[in-house]
């Protein structure tokens, strides 16, 4: 029970840091930046991907692990739902990580056109 309890919790703050590193990075993404704000950004990007990863994680452990019987999610149509959104947001995710990791390093003054996307 504590431990359907703790990957419950850890699912649900993972997904809370998703959503909050996604805000961040559009409330900090500007047409022109300097290679010191996309380093920031990139670091923003880094911990939205490792929390994706740990509610990944928690969701397959609570799928298969712990909690309900497996029938019961794989047979729900919402979960599949929830899930198919998951993959088409970590798709959509790609492009903006490749742009960071590309930028991030240089002089840290120099400008940058983000590009639009």
């Amino acid at each position: 029970m504590t431990l359907e309890i703790l990957t419950r919790y850890l699912h649900f703050i993972s997904i809370f840091t998703i959503a909050a590193t996604v805000v961040a990075e559009y409330l900090l993404t500007k047409p022109n930046m300097t290679r010191s704000e996309i380093a920031r950004l990139a670091r923003i990007d880094g911990i939205y991907g490792l929390s994706a990863i740990l509610a990944v994680a928690a969701g397959f452990t609570l799928w298969f692990a712990v909690g309900k019987p497996a029938e019961f999610y794989t047979n729900n149509w919402i979960l599949h739902t929830k899930v198919g959104l998951a993959i088409l947001l970590g798709i959509f995710s790609i492009p903006p990580t490749v742009f960071f990791m590309k930028q991030r390093k240089g002089p840290e003054d120099e400008q940058v056109e983000t590009p639009k996307m």
